[in-house]
This record gives C-alpha cells, sequence and structure tokens, in this order.
C-alpha cells in the first residue's frame, strides 16, 4: 500500500513546488467537508475536483447485510455529495470540473455486489442530474463521470478473488484515461473502451440469462462467501 508519504515524494519528484495532504476517514460524516475546507484553506479556490476514494467489501452473499450497505452508502456516495456541495461554490466561481470515478457497476447490475453497485448507480443518477441543473442555470462546471472496470490493485484483486474470472485492467492506463477525460472536460470516460458498448448492450438486453452471466462469475465460490 502506498503511503501518504511516498505520494508526496512522488509529486515533488515530478516538479511539484508544494505538496499539501490531509488523511481522513469518509466513513465519518463530519470528514467531507473539512477535507474540502483543507484545501480551500491551502490552495486559495478549486479548479478540479477528484472523487476517487473507495470503499470495498468482500463479494458475495454476506455483504448484503444493512450495516455493510449503509457504510458503502456513505463511503462511496454520501461522502462524494457532501464534498460536491461544499467544493462547487468554488469550482463555479473558477469554472472548473468535478471528476467521479465510477464503475461498470453503476451502470449494468451484477451478481454478489449488491450495496456496491447500489452505490455506484446512486452516484450515477446524483450526478447525472447535477449536470442537467448545471446545465439550465448557465453554470460552466463540468462533469466528468468515468466508468471502470476491475484494476490490478491487490485489495480489489482481493475482494473478489475466486468470484469472478474477469480479468483486471492496469491501474496506470486506467488512471490516464481518467486525467485525459477531466483535462478535456469530456462528459464520459469508458475504460476498457468496449464498457460504453456494454453499457448500450444493457438497453437492448437489460435482464440477461443465467447462462451468459455465469460466464464471468465462479457462482459456487460466491454463494459460499
Amino acid at each position: 500500500m502506498t503511503t501518504s508519504t511516498q505520494v508526496v515524494g512522488n509529486c515533488r519528484k515530478l516538479g511539484a513546488p508544494k505538496v499539501f495532504y490531509i488523511a481522513a476517514d469518509m466513513a465519518s460524516p463530519e470528514a467531507p467537508e473539512s477535507v474540502v475546507q483543507f484545501a480551500l484553506d491551502k490552495l486559495g479556490g478549486l479548479d478540479y475536483l477528484v472523487l476517487n476514494h473507495i470503499g470495498g467489501a468482500p463479494a458475495g452473499t454476506r455483504a448484503r447485510s444493512p450495516q455493510a450497505t449503509r457504510w458503502l452508502m456513505q463511503v462511496n456516495f454520501l461522502s462524494y455529495v457532501q464534498l460536491t456541495s461544499r467544493a462547487l461554490p468554488s469550482l463555479t466561481d473558477s469554472k472548473g470540473s468535478l471528476v467521479v470515478v465510477s464503475s461498470l457497476l453503476g451502470r449494468v447490475p451484477t451478481s454478489f455486489s449488491t450495496p456496491y453497485s447500489a452505490a455506484k448507480f446512486a452516484l450515477d443518477g446524483f450526478f447525472g442530474s447535477l449536470r442537467r441543473e448545471l446545465d439550465v442555470q448557465d453554470v460552466n462546471v463540468a462533469i466528468t463521470m468515468c466508468v471502470l472496470g476491475l484494476r490490478d490493485r491487490a485489495s480489489a484483486a482481493e475482494a473478489v478473488r475466486g468470484v469472478t474470472r474477469v480479468k483486471a485492467a492496469p491501474g496506470p492506463k486506467a488512471a490516464l484515461a481518467v486525467i485525459r477525460g477531466g483535462a478535456t472536460r469530456a462528459a464520459g470516460v469508458f475504460y476498457p473502451w468496449r464498457f460504453h458498448l456494454l453499457c448500450l448492450l444493457r438497453r437492448w438486453l437489460p435482464r440477461p440469462r443465467a447462462w451468459f452471466i455465469r460466464q464471468e462469475l465462479n457462482v459456487t465460490a460466491a454463494a459460499a462467501a
């Protein structure tokens, strides 16, 4: 796991004259406002807000508990809303950008990821509606929704170990796609690109047959999780 000190060191190696960071637990309802206020105090304003933190849960039936769902909704959805609400006035002044890193599971439902998928669908609905509101009000703040798949992080691989047969995508390439999308103020980013086709396909095949789903799942392992 990369530490904050390593991130700061890497930023300086890449030429950043100043680096600020704050550690926060997004499961705490008070944390999001503190994080944005810290950034405003240090930077004087915001041009970008990149929402990329995530709370994961092991795939399987045990992850469906109300407690797990409540925690995931706070970390993966409500904290995004809180951060956005606090940062939006500054982004409005700077004509800035919101970059929201989401998942294919926020567009296409899948098995054994119920609360995680619910939080990601909520992100898609919230920021899709917010984009329309900003357009109607002539507020020049771009919103880039990034639909990503499983990345080759150790934590991500551990969460779905033995459950899915889907291969993980390289993390650096996914990060570059997010950066490009945010820099160009694109409405959407899909990585890998085929995810765009999958999202379109869902409109024509809203309820895929069980045999099709099983091609990407180890159903026995998932049910036992």
